[in-house]
């Protein structure tokens, strides 16, 4: 299945652990090029979305971010250092007594006190499971949004390959009456002096000319890349760098046609060719 390599997609998810969200971003690039936003404490899973992007997808410049916010299965509770407390209360009876005054520590003063409240260590595992979990659903979005966008690009450029054929198809129709033009316009011109002119290098000459002037080479392997376009687009897997291939030897032969041609109509088909050629290479682009 064709896909682009533009598209977007974000995922989130509240519970116990906190608030998780991912932001999945990817533009057209020759190669596959992750930049991954981590918060730190989740810097680990860098090498988990590595590996699951090279798994998913072939080219596309991907900007991953993930935001996270701690909720109190995450936080933990909060824990009492009883020995320090301790310590500190005997300090301030010591002091108390020295200056002959009771000691009477608040509450909050003791809480406060550096130590004395102990956070314990954050449940990074729950997190960091649930980040990739929501990472493989926000991957999954990111994939389909691409397929879709690039079926949209797909029938673009096959009616742009059929209204190329159709320019082709017309200047095969329009050359014979050309030629005929020109071979008849040529004789009228040189009865006039035929006598003076040797005849086998006139003879010579008109055959160089309807070679130069024979433009089916240049219809045939039109019609021969343009298939080689559809069976690409029908194809599986990446094909962007095939159909930028295929789009530089079109436009080669549709210069090629323009070069030679020798009448109004045909050049005005070249041009309307080279229309459709560099539309579709602006599609290509976005094709991994």
């Amino acid at each position: 299945m064709i896909k682009s390599m533009t598209a977007f997609a974000r995922e989130g998810v509240t519970a116990e652990i906190g608030e998780l969200t991912w932001e999945l971003r990817s533009v057209n690039h020759r190669y596959l090029e992750p930049h991954i936003r981590l918060p730190e404490e989740l810097r680990a899973l860098e090498t988990g979305v590595r590996e699951r992007l090279g798994a998913r997808l072939n080219r596309g410049k991907v900007d991953c971010a993930l935001r996270f916010v701690p909720g109190s299965a995450a936080a933990g509770e909060l824990a009492v250092n009883h020995r320090l407390l301790e310590q500190v209360l005997k300090v301030a009876d010591r002091i108390a007594t020295r200056v002959g005054e009771p000691a009477t520590p608040h509450v909050i003063d003791l809480m406060r006190w550096p130590g004395v409240l102990e956070e314990p260590p954050a449940d990074l595992d729950s997190a960091a499971k649930a980040a990739l979990e929501l990472f493989d659903k926000a991957l999954d979005t990111l994939v389909e949004t691409r397929q879709r966008e690039g079926e949209r690009l797909r029938a673009l450029m096959l009616e742009r390959c059929e209204k190329l054929l159709v320019q082709v198809a017309e200047v095969r129709t329009r050359m014979p009456d050309v030629l005929a033009g020109i071979r008849t316009r040529i004789a009228e011109r040189l009865a006039e002096v035929r006598e003076e002119l040797d005849q086998g290098r006139l003879e010579q000459e008109m055959a160089l000319l309807a070679q130069r002037l024979d433009v089916d080479e240049e219809m045939d392997r039109l019609e021969v890349h343009v298939a080689e376009v559809r069976k690409a687009l029908d194809g599986d897997g990446p094909v962007g760098r095939r159909l930028d291939f295929l789009m530089q030897e079109l436009n080669r032969e549709a210069n090629t046609l323009s070069s030679k041609s020798p009448d109004a109509d045909v050049t005005l088909a070249a041009v309307e060719m080279k229309v459709l050629i560099e539309q579709m290479r602006e599609q290509v682009q976005n094709l991994e």
